[in-house]
């Protein structure tokens, strides 16, 4: 039998239009998931995912934001830029940097602000009086988002220019992400382990330290070893080097104290400090089990400081310290997957020992964008709240006389019908963990209503200001949200009788 062209063509036209037709059956949000609706619908138990005509058709119109709404935020602040220029002086270098926002140019009243307690008026008075105090460290927490110093590092900058201080703070001994504030390489000898990694298995005596990470240039033993054991094991040496980095801020390459950071030593450890080739000093580490913070201070920073230590079993080093005399040190503290729900299930002797050394004035958490996708109803939101609440009452008690401040999440997508659309609780999340900040002396600042609120991301990711992954700022789109929180906090940092031009 032939088949002729227009047989062919008729039957095609009759399948499109079955499938056309089919578009009438499905319904609006016919197929349920976690927390977003698909266009579908369902026969005896069976649901089909399918689009309905309007959405087919595209006759629904989009009444959410648009471009220039997006480049109405991003304007409203102009970032500043790392310091390129290679010098020796890089004292001069960071006195020629501007130092606070130009007024002139800023429509303050765009501005998303911090919101602070109620019950505490004297909040903000108590961070400009800890900002300005000869030295005052922040602990600033956070998921991926902070990873390899981002928005941390910005902030960092702009405090010191505006209050002094100088270095980068915290930097673990292995670190696992690119970072450019500081030199740190490790020998080959290290391994990590994270408090906060769900693919590693817990230390059971959960001592993880204020930075709930750890490294060791030797495999973690569960039980100690006998004498005999000991004995037969070799020694192992392993090494950090350390030095400034001509790709970070200026204000970032000038540091003298470092902080070697440890805890879980109960074998002897030898360790020698070499600056430029020549032995500046050479110790034992204190073997009793317990938190301590081996000092090295050097007269300018160093280039090419090596750290080598010497043991055949070895402690848990939680990280270094690498800071100016005095004034802001701020430690960024990424933790990829969490959501800030740990911090109590930590060993609480050794957190509350580091955290009397630190002294931390300013605790900064940034949370919630891992826990969205997984929230199912507005109950589950307001226990994950609640479980904030609890983390930053256990950190309080511990960082005694602290502030803390709340950085909610970004705007946050997942697809529908094809398209990217707001988590429909994340509008909730965010005003209940407002909420639940504000009723716990914590001031909070909606970085989902500063990038403009509900489906900002999806136009943030157009503008390459969000990495296509719909969730990590790019470099620009850091330094964006980055100054957008710097400028919030400067207005309300500002000295009262200077706030006419607010």
């Amino acid at each position: 039998m032939r088949i002729r062209p227009i047989q062919i063509s008729l039957f095609i036209l009759f399948v499109l239009g079955g499938l056309f037709g089919l578009m009438f059956l499905s319904e609006k949000g016919g197929i349920q998931k976690a927390q977003t609706q698909d266009d579908g619908f369902s026969y005896e138990g069976l649901s089909v995912k399918y689009p309905t005509h309007t959405t087919f058709l595209g006759l629904e119109k989009d009444t959410s934001l648009t471009r220039q709404d997006i480049l109405k935020v991003t304007e409203i602040v102009t970032p500043l830029e790392i310091e390129t220029t290679k010098t020796a002086n890089d004292i001069a270098l960071a006195q020629e940097i501007k130092q606070l926002p130009d007024f002139s140019k800023i429509d303050t009243t765009s501005l998303v602000r911090i919101k602070y307690p109620e019950d505490h008026p004297d909040f903000k008075n108590e961070l400009r009086k800890k900002l300005s105090s000869r030295s005052c460290r922040i602990l600033h927490y956070g998921d991926s988002q902070i990873e390899g110093d981002r928005i941390t590092g910005y902030l960092r900058n702009r405090l010191q220019h505006m209050y002094g201080g100088s270095g980068p703070g915290f930097i673990p001994v292995l670190p696992v992400y690119r970072q450019i504030s500081a030199v740190v390489e490790p020998g080959e000898q290290w391994q990590r382990y994270a408090f906060f990694d769900p693919t590693i298995k817990k230390f059971s005596h959960k001592k993880y330290g204020a930075y709930l990470s750890v490294s060791r240039f030797t495999e973690h033993q569960v039980a100690v070893p006998d004498s005999a054991a000991i004995d037969s094991l070799p020694i192992v040496k392993a090494s950090i080097k350390i030095g400034k980095s001509q790709k970070t801020y200026a204000k970032f390459r000038r540091f003298t104290n470092i902080g070697l950071h440890y805890g879980n030593c109960n074998f002897p450890i030898k360790i020698s400090v070499y600056n430029d080739g020549a032995l500046m000093q050479q110790d034992s580490l204190i073997p009793d089990g317990r938190y301590h913070q081996y000092k090295i201070k050097t007269t300018t920073t160093p280039t090419d400081l090596r750290i080598e230590l010497e043991g055949k079993i070895s402690a848990d080093f939680y990280g270094l310290t690498l800071d100016g005399g005095s004034g802001i040190q701020i430690d960024n503290i990424a933790m990829r997957g969490a959501s800030g729900t740990i911090f109590a299930s930590s060993n609480a002797i050794t957190y509350s020992r580091m955290v009397r050394q630190l002294k931390p004035k300013i605790v900064i958490m940034q949370y919630g964008g891992n826990t969205m996708p997984y929230l199912k109803d507005s109950t589950d939101v307001d226990k994950y709240t609640k479980r904030i609440a609890g983390q930053v009452k256990w950190i309080r008690r511990r960082a005694k006389n602290a502030s803390f401040i709340f950085i909610g999440p970004t705007d946050m997508c997942a697809p529908v019908n094809g398209k990217m659309e707001t988590y429909p609780l994340l509008p909730y999340l965010n005003s209940k963990l407002m909420e639940t900040c504000l009723e716990n002396n914590v001031a909070y600042w909606s970085m989902y209503n500063a990038m403009g609120g509900k489906g900002s991301m999806e136009l943030w990711v157009e503008e390459k200001l969000t990495a296509k992954d719909y969730m990590h700022f790019t470099w620009k789109g850091t330094k964006i949200i980055s100054e957008l929180f710097f400028t919030a906090l400067y207005l309300d940092l500002k000295e009262p009788q200077n706030n006419e031009d607010t």
